[in-house]
């Protein structure tokens, strides 16, 4: 049994060992599955990965391929690279050498501006000294063949006064030649500003109308004046400039035209036209005037030398027609300076047109100031300035002024004018106007008409001739053109006022340049802008005829201090004034809506119920006192605002001082038209000394400082003749010994061009003495270039005038500094 049952067990054991055995077998089967599955899916990866490989091999073998092409396309592109860089630096080598050269030409251009800065520097000063050199005798002989024609001590016969006014004429005619080249070389210098300003083209053909028609009439020409519908009213430029342009076209026209037509016409140039001028082609409109002549033509081979300086068609020593050559040389920088260009068509025999091409609106050309100039440039010419020169002025050979009457007063008419007036036919107590208008058909319609009102008319066509004859005719009213050539009406305007024997005299302006404040405020009635109306001229010589019939004249005093308020009222009073005083603003609104008519206000800025100011804006919105004048009269020290506020509605501003009542006394003289003969004899002393201006320099004592002796003489002449009494000195040293040895001087004329010393050194070196520090130096000089107001002035010199010297402006110029 033991046995048996050990052969079980091991049976048993065996059986278990089998069991153990037959698990790990399969175990291990299983193990070897999954791995042979693993190694089926490793070998796929195989296939798969050596597949790829594959392709990379034969993608690598075909960039292999590729690569060896570009490799030799690469080394053929070496090789030609190579062949162009040997190209290149020999091309480099050629470049260097032309920038070399370049360089050589551009030292060679500097040196060659720097010689022509300096050369047109030399030309500037050459013309200016030459203008000095000119001017020097000539300040002599206009200022002494004066003298002669004025005849004060009418002591010389009528045919010795007629040489001395040609003498007088001839040096005006050369003066105007010298203003003329020293115009040309302020332009060629750059010397030159442009003042643009809105410029009304209507008033600007109507004053060319104006000035060119009687011209055109005596030579039996045609004249035309057209503006094209599309042209604007305005245009933005130098006016002044514009007119000096067309002015030289316009005489040319009239000058080389025997018969037939001269024409201004205005219009917009062609949209497509092209232009040399920047300023014309910027697309901002462009204007032309066209002047247009069916005189001689110019020939094509000589339309382009016409423009150049002291050039004219015809250059022979039998020519035909005078002058100078320089009008259209200077018209021509004008256009350029505006921004615009002239351009000329011609037929010899049938004509010619110059036509004037101006942008729309003005452009600087140079904002900055800054202008592009070579080095060492001294001023870049090709960008100058225009400043305003004088304006065309006919001579007495063109018809337009007559020439002086024997004694010096200008002779009433020209014979080529056929107005028949009523000069030869008036008798005592006769109603007289004197018309004094450039327009003679005009001059005749007003003729006309102040015949139906009553009047009997003298006509004058020019501001000298107009003077004269007020003088000699002492008419009851006048009517004025201001647009006139040489005295124009602003200057007739002036002396008539200016004069006690004339200064009551009512003027009415009939005129085509818009300036009413300024004709009003000058001692005008009332003012009246053509085109006018028959009807506007038949309420103008009603109103004329009013004037004259409505004595005394009425004057409302608005004053809210009563003691004031009667010293107006005793200062003023007299049987040709009727005098309304009022404390308030109120009560003066109530006079003014009365039925009684004010000829004049005087008006205090104080008063208590309503500002001085406000008062003044509401009586001047009021268009039936629009011409009210109004003389503000007050102790109140005013801002520069409150002036400017003032001045857009008051005539007259008079501040309360020592002087004031003499001037609040003329002031409303002048307004009220009353006769200064008739004042009572007190109130006309005031007035004379008022006005006596030789009281403010006689007995004044003068030192001439000038290195030639005509000038000293003609400048004491002068001077002794208004009872200054004058010392002189022939060169700045013998200045300062004059002054060191008698330091009694009032005032100093100082020549500036003189030897050793010139004036700037002289002016300076009395600046430097103490006791002179505030002396009165005037400054003379003939070198009228920009920039020696400023030199003088900065020397030391308390203002600046040029020769040949205008005695008239001397003298006011004297009298302002002796005043002070």
């Amino acid at each position: 049994l033991a046995e048996s049952v050990g052969v079980v067990l091991n049976m048993i054991s065996a059986n278990m060992r089998t069991s153990e055995l037959l698990e790990q077998s399969q175990q291990l089967t299983q193990e070897l599955q999954s791995q042979s599955q693993e190694l089926k899916a490793q070998q796929e990866e195989l296939k798969k990965s050596n597949s790829e490989l594959e392709a990379q091999t034969k993608s690598l073998r075909s960039s292999e391929e590729l690569l060896r092409d570009q490799q030799v396309e690469l080394q053929q592109v070496n090789e030609e690279l190579e062949e162009k860089a040997s190209l290149l630096a020999e091309q480099n080598r050629k470049v260097e050498q032309k920038n070399d050269e370049v360089e050589s030409a551009r030292l060679a251009l500097e040196e060659k501006a720097d010689q022509l800065a300096v050369s047109s520097k030399y030309k500037s000063e050459f013309l200016a000294n030459m203008s000095h050199e000119l001017r020097t005798p000539l300040n002599s002989l206009l200022i002494l063949s004066k003298l002669l024609a004025d005849n004060k001590d009418a002591n010389l016969t009528a045919k010795q006064v007629e040489y001395a006014q040609t003498i007088h004429s001839s040096g005006s005619d050369l003066l105007s030649l010298i203003n003329d080249v020293l115009d040309l070389s302020k332009v060629e210098a750059g010397k030159m500003d442009v003042n643009p300003l809105e410029t009304p083209i209507a008033e600007l053909n109507a004053s060319l109308e104006r000035g060119f028609r009687p011209l055109a009439d005596q030579k039996g020409l045609q004249f035309k004046v057209e503006i094209k519908p599309d042209v604007p009213a305005t245009f933005y430029t130098d006016g002044q400039r514009v007119e000096q342009v067309l002015k030289n076209l316009l005489s040319n026209a009239v000058k080389f035209t025997t018969d037939g037509t001269v024409s201004l016409t205005v219009r917009k140039a062609e949209p497509n036209r092209r232009f040399l001028q920047p300023a014309l082609n910027a697309g901002a409109g462009v204007i032309a005037f066209a002047v247009s002549d069916t005189g001689i033509g110019i020939p094509s081979d000589k339309q382009r030398l016409i423009f150049e300086a002291f050039q004219q068609a015809d250059g022979t020593t039998s020519r035909k027609f005078g002058g100078t050559g320089l009008g259209l040389s200077i018209s021509r920088e004008i256009a350029r300076l505006l921004g615009g260009e002239i351009r000329v068509e011609s037929i010899p025999e049938k004509g010619s047109t110059f036509t004037l091409f101006l942008p729309l609106k003005y452009r600087d050309q140079d904002p900055t100031g800054l202008i592009a100039r070579s080095k060492g440039a001294v001023d870049a010419p090709r960008t100058p300035r225009i400043t305003p020169s004088p304006t065309w002025r006919p001579t007495p050979s063109q018809g337009t002024k007559a020439p002086p009457a024997p004694g010096g007063i200008p002779e009433r008419r020209s014979a080529q004018y056929v107005v028949e007036d009523d000069h030869e036919h008036i008798e005592p107590g006769d109603r007289t106007v004197l018309i004094v208008e450039n327009d003679a058909n005009f001059a005749k319609v007003l003729l006309g008409m102040a015949r139906e009102k009553g009047f009997k008319g003298v006509v004058c066509l020019d501001g000298d001739s107009g003077l004269a004859a007020a003088h000699e005719y002492r008419p009851d009213a006048i009517t004025l053109d201001i647009d006139m050539p040489g005295l124009d009406g602003w200057k007739v305007l002036e002396r008539l006022k200016h004069h006690p024997g004339t200064r009551h005299i009512p003027v009415h302006i009939i005129s085509g340049i818009e300036r009413r404040q300024q004709g009003l405020k000058a001692g005008a009635m009332a003012y009246l802008a053509k085109p006018v109306s028959k009807e506007a001229l038949d309420d103008a010589f009603a109103r004329i005829s009013s004037f004259i019939d409505d004595v005394p004249k009425h004057l409302l005093v608005v004053e809210d201090d009563e003691a004031q308020r009667k010293a107006i009222v005793e200062l003023i009073a007299h049987e040709d004034v009727e005098i309304t005083a009022v404390d308030s603003a109120e009560k003066a609104f109530e006079e003014l809506a009365s039925n009684k008519h004010y000829d004049c206000v005087v008006l205090d800025l104080g008063l208590q119920d309503m500002s001085g100011f406000d008062f003044l804006e509401k009586v001047k919105s009021d268009p039936s006192k629009a011409d009210l004048p109004i003389i503000v009269y007050t102790g109140k020290e005013l801002s520069p605002a409150e002036e400017t506020r003032i001045r857009k509605y008051a005539e007259t501003i008079i501040v309360k001082d020592v002087r004031s009542p003499e001037r609040l006394l003329d002031e409303t003289a002048l307004f009220l038209h009353r006769v200064e003969a008739k004042l009572p004899e007190q109130k006309r002393r005031m007035l004379e000394q008022l006005h006596d201006a030789d009281a403010v320099i006689a007995g004044k004592r003068i030192l001439v400082v000038d290195d030639d002796v005509r000038n000293i003489f003609s400048l004491t002449s002068v001077l002794e003749d208004h009872g200054m009494v004058v010392r002189f000195a022939e060169n700045g040293r013998d200045a300062l010994d004059a002054l060191k040895s008698d330091p009694e001087v009032d005032a100093i004329l100082m020549d500036v061009m003189m030897p050793e010393m010139d004036g700037y050194q002289t002016t300076k070196a009395i600046r430097d003495m103490p006791e002179f520090k505030s002396l009165p130096i005037i400054a003379l000089t003939a070198k009228a270039m920009k920039g020696d107001r400023e030199k003088c002035i900065a020397a030391g010199a308390s203002d600046y005038i040029t020769k040949p010297v205008d005695t008239e402006q001397l003298l006011s110029l004297l009298r302002v500094w002796l005043y002070k």
